[in-house]
């Protein structure tokens, strides 16, 4: 029994094939080879093409992807830039923009901004030097800065969740009006009608700014059966935990204290917080652990995202769920449209948010009713 000879793809496996090995083997220049791999048989005679694909296959060549890329100006490297990572939004938004990236041919690569303008600024010039074909953007600032960075790049530039002033871009986020008024036209339907709003500072992120202006406008423009309900607003910082529970106990006790009364003793109406995203959320929802009050009871709670611990709080929050995973698709696809040549106006994408009940909003026990509530 003779012993047969090492195939050649066996030896493709013991050393990396280079291009200079299937020139040899096709018995023709390196340049006719990359001419091969960058244009296929269309620039070579039909008996040289033959020669170098038969070369290849022999040899368990691959050309570089990267390379290729790179030979014709495109990395295939698409840059997400987050303001906080430790935002449930923004990892939910990443994993929606990770699988469009990876459907496409693209590769994702994250940068944390910190919240920290002098990230941001980073980034994009990663994009002027030409590591990226493109950037999603939630940004940090709104600085001019920024903007004429973003200009000097010449590379497409989605936005999500935060608008930047000045910067003509694809923008998608969530509807935060429809978001908004969904909460709270819930809440006034199960007898919840005196609301606060509990929110981080605006600090000109405009996500933030839309939701509470949606607040202050479905409070003065109210929808037939919820007229009279009252609101106000709370800022209150990452981490204030402290700060939080004064204010939502100063808030609840002149709520109390001026509720008028109806007969039987029942005030108009249950106390409840709204929350405008999932930081919030832990502040309000803590607060209210702190106080001893029973949410769905004592106040009702509802607030905007979803995340994985929502429904593990007290009786289960109810929230409204942004599309993060379309989001994050969307933002994907608008990018590769305008890298493929789309020249069309900035264009203005918001999608509907999903109501998610739970027991937090069930019906207040104390009357007013109004809206037609299911027990």
């Amino acid at each position: 029994m003779h012993e047969e000879a090492p195939r050649p793809a066996t030896r493709a496996l013991r050393q990396r094939t280079t291009i200079n090995d299937v020139a040899r083997t096709a018995g023709v220049s390196k340049a006719t080879v990359s001419r091969y791999v960058n244009g296929g048989d269309t620039l070579l005679a039909p008996e040289t093409a033959a020669r170098v694909a038969h070369a290849m296959q022999q040899l368990g060549y691959h050309p570089s992807p990267m390379a290729q890329s790179l030979k014709h100006g495109r990395t295939r490297l698409i840059g997400l830039a987050v303001a906080d990572i430790t935002n449930p939004f923004s990892v939910a938004v990443m994993q929606g923009a990770e699988r469009a990236c990876q459907e496409a041919g693209y590769l994702l690569v994250l940068f944390n901004l910190g919240n920290a303008a002098e990230r941001e600024r980073g980034v994009l010039r990663a994009l002027q030097t030409s590591q990226l074909d493109g950037l999603i953007l939630n940004r940090a600032t709104a600085t001019g800065q920024l903007r004429q960075l973003a200009l000097d790049a010449g590379k497409p530039i989605v936005l999500v969740d935060r608008r930047q002033p000045g910067l003509e871009a694809d923008f998608i986020s969530v509807d935060n009006r429809g978001a908004m008024a969904l909460l709270l036209e819930h809440l006034a339907r199960r007898g919840w009608r005196r609301f606060v709003l509990v929110s981080e500072p605006s600090a000109g992120v405009s996500s933030r700014i839309a939701r509470q202006q949606a607040f202050h406008d479905w409070l003065a423009h109210p929808p037939a059966g919820a007229e009279g309900c009252t609101g106000v607003h709370l800022e209150v910082p990452r981490g204030a935990q402290e700060e939080c529970r004064v204010q939502l106990q100063r808030w609840h006790a002149q709520q109390t204290a001026g509720a008028k009364k109806k007969g039987g003793g029942d005030v108009e109406g249950g106390c409840a917080i709204v929350t405008g995203n999932a930081v919030a959320t832990l502040l309000a929802a803590s607060a209210a652990r702190d106080l001893g009050w029973q949410l769905g009871r004592d106040v009702g709670f509802a607030g905007i995202d979803e995340t994985d611990w929502t429904a593990l709080i007290g009786p289960g929050l109810t929230t409204i769920a942004q599309p993060t995973d379309e989001l994050g698709r969307e933002a994907v696809r608008c990018l590769l449209e305008r890298l493929e040549g789309d020249m069309r106006p900035a264009r203005t994408i918001e999608l509907p948010g999903r109501l998610v009940e739970r027991a937090s909003s069930a019906v207040w026990e104390g009357g007013g009713n109004r809206l037609g509530a299911r027990p």
